[in-house]
């Protein structure tokens, strides 16, 4: 059954007046700033309220077949004690920047779009905690009737990649198929392409990312990296995040893993208070995710997002945490493909269903795609007083790899030419 979200609160006209430049700051903190993390190989879903937005963040707004009802926005924070999920989906969709940058790759992209990273995030009822769980493009999964863009019906399939469904029937399906399979109803969704990467690491300056072992030589990707720590943006991120045959074993499994040390840091980055209390680095991240995302109707409200960004002040760098969806080797196809690990899934899906803060007791990649940084860098944690009970948390199964916030890793490197 599906969640149905209530509020009887008033809604926010969306055509307010435009706040004059005296008032900007005040508008700035009475509203609240954007953000929210994602995307292809890593990304991020941010908001802010200004008319500009307004007026584009909707446009092509996709309708999420299956989605819960969610009350109209309204004027402060998304209620405490509603949780909320949103699914972020990655295209190898080819724009006018990234064309210019991977050439041949983009000319030839004639079968079809691929929906490459797809990532789900969950955002408990507060005390907030957040959990990004990655699934692989090539995770073989059933999957439903689903109703296309254009009203037509996609028959379901009994076993099919996940990075076929975009092409199958869209956003929807693939919201359709990752609720049937988590038990969580997705409540918002975004689409995000190669060139909305580019632009969007760039709104924030750009990432530090890490890299180990021999560095990184990838001409498929585009990239060459020596060992140590390097600033990417623009082209370098894309190609950092698409790289695969520069980390780990060069499988995509350990690709997720290098995906994942960048989306924390970027999370670590665009959470920090430098970012935030900078208006100009929130203007710019506003502007970029309207131009760069299509969101799902639900997501199509500036104040929604808005709303959301917000509900993640203060969450701990140890309750942000990002995992890979457990998996075995495909019997059918052992080299290429991956099958669900339903086993090890259930612990997952139950504490995200239960809004239980996880602890990983895995390593922190899979194929070797990242190591992790000794020691890692840690915040002030709180602890519970003799008259508070211990914090309760669920430990996730050893199959299941991933890292908080709070840990730094590295790409392991292996110099492939």
């Amino acid at each position: 059954m599906r969640r149905a979200h209530h509020d009887d609160r008033p809604p926010v006209a969306r055509h307010a007046n435009l706040p004059t430049p005296s008032r900007l700051s005040g508008a700035l903190k009475l509203i609240g700033v954007a953000l929210a993390v994602v995307v292809v190989s890593a990304v991020a879903v941010a908001g802010f309220v200004i008319a500009d937005v307004l007026n584009r963040v909707g446009d092509g707004a996709v309708v999420l077949e299956d989605a819960p009802d969610v009350a109209p926005p309204s004027l402060g924070e998304y209620p405490a004690d509603r949780a909320f999920t949103i699914l972020i989906v990655g295209t190898d969709e080819c724009g006018e920047v990234s064309t210019s940058l991977l050439g041949e790759r983009c000319e030839k992209a004639d079968d079809g779009v691929r929906n490459d990273v797809n990532l789900l995030m969950h955002v408990s009822a507060a005390p907030r905690n957040v959990t990004v769980v990655s699934l692989p493009r090539d995770l073989m999964v059933e999957v439903p009737e689903c109703t296309r863009a254009d009203g037509s019906t996609a028959s379901p399939m009994a076993k099919a990649s996940m990075n076929s469904l975009f092409d199958h029937a869209g956003v929807s399906c693939i919201a359709k198929t990752v609720g049937d399979l988590s038990g969580l109803p997705i409540d918002f969704a975004a689409k995000i392409s190669f060139d909305g990467v580019i632009a969007l690491t760039d709104a924030v300056g750009g990432v530090e990312v890490c890299v180990a072992g021999d560095g990184i030589r990838d001409r498929q990707a585009g990239i060459d990296l020596t060992p140590g720590t390097h600033t990417v943006s623009g082209a370098s991120a894309l190609a950092f995040i698409r790289t695969r045959h520069g980390v780990g074993d060069e499988s995509d499994l350990a690709r997720i893993s290098n995906q994942q040390q960048y989306m924390s840091r970027l999370a670590r980055k665009i959470l920090s208070a430098e970012t935030l209390s900078d208006p100009s680095t929130v203007l710019r991240l506003a502007n970029t995710v309207a131009d760069n995302i299509v969101p799902s109707q639900e997501l199509s409200n500036p104040l929604t997002m808005a709303q959301l960004a917000l509900s993640l002040k203060g969450v701990r760098f140890s309750d942000f945490v990002f995992v890979q969806y457990p998996n075995f080797p495909d019997p059918d196809a052992p080299t290429t493909k991956v099958v669900p690990d339903y086993d090890a899934a259930a612990t997952l899906w139950d504490a995200l269903i239960a809004g239980t803060p996880i602890q990983l007791s895995g390593d922190v990649a899979t194929n070797r795609g990242v190591e992790l940084v000794t020691p890692a860098p840690t915040e002030p944690t709180a602890t519970a007083t003799p008259t508070e009970a211990p914090e309760v948390r669920a430990t996730l199964p050893p199959e299941i790899s991933g890292q908080s916030v709070e840990q730094e890793t590295c790409a392991v490197g292996n110099l492939a030419r």
